[in-house]
């Protein structure tokens, strides 16, 4: 499993760092920060996406407005029993700005990476260039669960939604977990 975790974030620091621009001492550093067992952001290991300076914390929240919740269960352990755990999985909501989301909509656009994850209301947002939905992930066998509650979430918060507005298209992606979770037992509520 380590093999594999260091093949993949060599694959990433070589795609979103200008692939064979990448001199020979910088992918030795890259291995060499891999093998301490630390976790790094890409920027720590010299790989700078955009043009733009990170904010103070260099995460999503620096933007003004942007608020983000997160729910971890874990519960047992041991060896895996398929629909009793052990469990580690979780939700995580990104709201774009404080406001009402449906009325107060964000542009918006995507970008397939590697065209295995999934993302409900991907084609409308493609389509329409907004979001209207709070953005939420989780693991792959819970995408339905969750896309219920952000439609329950919208219902209550604009009641004229699927009457005498249009229906809602939750964006919600997700991730396999199975490595680390009971993933059959879908235990997100």
């Amino acid at each position: 499993m380590l093999f594999l975790q260091k093949i993949s974030i060599m694959i990433f620091i070589i795609l979103f760092s200008g692939g064979i621009f990448l001199t020979s001492s910088e992918l030795i550093r890259a291995q060499e920060t891999i093998d301490s067992g630390k976790r790094f952001r890409a920027r720590e290991l010299g790989i700078i996406i955009g043009n733009y300076p990170t904010g103070k914390y260099n995460a999503i929240t620096d933007v003004a407005g942007v608020k983000v919740g997160h729910v971890t269960l874990i519960s047992g352990s041991g060896k895996l029993v398929p629909g009793k755990g052990p469990v580690r999985t979780g939700v995580t909501a990104i709201l774009p700005h404080g406001g009402n989301i449906w009325q107060e909509k964000v542009p918006a656009g995507g970008y397939i990476l590697n065209g295995c994850g999934e993302m409900t209301g991907f084609i409308w947002m493609e389509e329409s260039g907004y979001i209207e939905t709070p953005i939420l992930l989780t693991n792959t066998l819970n995408v339905g669960t969750v896309m219920d509650g952000v439609i329950d979430y919208m219902i209550k918060t604009v009641p004229e939604v699927g009457i005498s507005d249009d229906t809602v298209n939750p964006i919600v992606a997700e991730c396999d977990d199975s490595t680390l979770n009971d993933i059959q037992g879908r235990h997100v509520t």
